[in-house]
């Protein structure tokens, strides 16, 4: 029998924390109208996980309670999708090593596959008790603010990790959330930047995966969306039964690897007529010029995610497989 993947394990103890906190969240989207609205991108906000922790109306969260307002909104934005993302070894590397110090590329973040999804990370993180982690968009309706959400599955909790969103790079980014949860904890500023200095190595490359799978020529098959049923009550979204995984990056993994394999040392020269070896061109940040070219011209800054090089025709390479667990 197969055992269980941890991520559905910590929403079926999410569920059981919180009986009937999915009800709540059904009834938050029947009036969403009424409550204010939020971007499609966004299952819900955070503010109805806050409403299922507390019981709802002026009651507060317990301080023993207060990252389960986190940890309950993802798992209920990942519910109804349960998709698992798990990435080629190779492709995994060359993502996980892209620099990320530029401006976040806010626009490419509300492609995510789904509302939520989880990423398993490799052996190596493993190892050293990093499982995976689920990444959501949030709104917050009082402050007008879009975040991005990450909940790193560790091998004792679910931590959450805020990310501003905006026209600025990540230590901004996870600066204005240090500053944001001073107003809230009356934390220190020499705690803060303690804090923002041990998050920005871990939210970098965990940035990197997940904006690979946002990226428009990212090498796998995007999940449907999920489509609700109607019922006597309205229409409802209907989670389904187990997890579904998600290869990413096996056409361009095989292709690196067959290139390596292929090539002896005396033909990786890159001499005059030598073709390069198969590699993947690093994420970078690229200019394009919009406008005629004897007239007034825009530049325009745009993310470009791993890019493969000198690989296989893709016609030629294997196709990807998505099995569901």
């Amino acid at each position: 029998m197969t055992a269980t993947h941890r991520a559905r394990r910590h929403l079926e103890a999410m569920g059981r924390r919180y009986p009937g906190a999915w009800k709540w969240f059904d009834e938050f989207r029947e009036d969403r109208e009424a409550l204010g609205g939020w971007p499609d991108t966004v299952f819900c906000p955070l503010a109805g996980a806050y409403a299922v922790v507390s019981g709802g109306g002026s009651n507060r969260v317990p301080p023993d309670r207060i990252g389960d307002v986190a940890r309950l909104g993802a798992l209920a934005a990942w519910r109804p999708t349960q998709g698992i993302y798990r990435f080629d070894p190779d492709l995994f590397t060359a993502l996980w090593d892209s620099p990320l110090s530029d401006e976040l590329p806010c626009e490419l973040l509300r492609r995510l596959p789904a509302w939520c999804v989880y990423i398993e990370l490799d052996e190596k993180n493993r190892q050293q008790g990093f499982h995976g982690y689920f990444a959501h968009l949030e709104y917050d309706p009082n402050a007008d603010r879009e975040e991005l959400r990450l909940l790193l599955d560790t091998e004792e909790t679910l931590t959450p990790i805020p990310i501003h969103l905006g026209a600025w790079d990540l230590k901004t980014a996870l600066d204005k959330m240090g500053r944001e949860a001073d107003k809230h904890a009356g934390t220190t500023a020499l705690l803060q930047q303690s804090v923002i200095s041990m998050l920005a190595p871990i939210a970098a490359p965990l940035l990197s995966l997940l904006l690979y799978l946002c990226s428009e020529e990212a090498d796998y098959q995007r999940p449907p969306p999920p489509q609700p049923k109607r019922t006597k009550r309205g229409w409802r979204l209907f989670p389904p039964d187990r997890p579904s995984t998600w290869d990413v990056g096996v056409r361009i993994g095989a292709a690196l690897r067959k290139g390596r394999a292929g090539r002896d040392a005396s033909s990786e020269e890159t001499g005059t007529g030598t073709r390069p070896r198969p590699h993947i061109r690093r994420a970078h940040w690229h200019t394009y010029w919009k406008g005629p070219r004897e007239g007034e011209r825009t530049a325009l800054v745009k993310w470009l995610p791993p890019i493969p090089v000198n690989v296989e025709d893709e016609g030629e390479l294997p196709v990807v497989v998505h099995p569901v667990r």
